[in-house]
């Protein structure tokens, strides 16, 4: 620096002022932290209720729907005829059943289909065809043969007795509570079931409906998951390769 060159004179500013700059900014970033939290309030809550409505608007068009369907049965029933080679049929749910019509939710409890994936054994008979016509869009059905009863009982068959779930390992539990319809083994519950008489009512509730196994993402994935289960409603004889699939 030159001899004669001035000394540039940096401005002092007194603490106090300083200390309120500080705290004047400091209050400014927190009102706009603020505001911008509010907007981001506000935004959630108006896509809130339009989720809402659209889940609204979807519920309503389900059940109109089913209410339109179910109207056309009953002008023009057109129910798959009972046929003479079948007696029994195993119905598995495939679908949710959130909001749709109260009669299809009271027809899926009486089937005792509460859970998806899950699947009993029905004896074919015209009554049980027109439930299943009820309740077609979310479960799939068919005839299981002997090989499909034995592998379903053997692997996931359960009975609740006294509020609790137990596997079927035991003949003696077996025989105590059906030891009076002349089942007092599991190979004698697998032949009942296969081949329905006149008790098969009562050992098919003793069974627990059987909760099949399917990959988690099978339901995120919809359009591999429709190629990999199929379409809901009849299937005949082709039930016996989704029981191996999902067994």
């Amino acid at each position: 620096m030159a001899e004669g060159e001035q000394r540039r004179k940096i401005p002092l500013v007194p603490e106090n002022l300083l200390k309120k700059r500080k705290a004047y900014q400091a209050l400014k970033a927190t009102q706009a932290k603020q505001a911008l939290l509010e907007k981001k309030e506000q935004r959630k809550g108006k896509d809130i209720k339009f989720k809402r409505l659209e889940w609204f608007l979807h519920d309503a068009w389900r059940q109109q729907r089913d209410k339109v369907r179910l109207r056309r049965l009953e002008v023009k029933p057109h129910g798959l005829e009972v046929p003479d080679e079948h007696s029994l049929a195993f119905v598995v749910r495939i679908q949710r059943v959130n909001g749709v019509s109260l009669t299809v939710q009271r027809t899926i409890a009486r089937l005792r289909l509460k859970k998806i994936f899950s699947g009993v054994f029905v004896q074919v008979t015209p009554r049980t065809i027109k439930t299943l016509r009820v309740v077609e869009p979310y479960v799939t059905w068919g005839f299981p043969n002997l090989k499909s009863v034995r592998e379903l009982i053997l692997k996931r068959g359960q009975a609740k007795i006294k509020n609790k779930i137990i596997p079927l390992t035991d003949n003696t539990v077996i025989e105590e509570h059906l030891g009076k319809f002349g089942v007092i083994c599991l190979e004698d519950l697998i032949h009942e079931i296969a081949f329905p008489g006149k008790n098969f009512q009562a050992i098919s509730e003793f069974l627990c409906p059987f909760q099949l196994s399917v990959a988690r993402h099978a339901t995120k994935n919809r359009v591999g998951f429709l190629k990999e289960m199929g379409s809901p409603g009849y299937r005949g004889e082709r039930i016996n390769q989704l029981i191996r699939q999902l067994n």
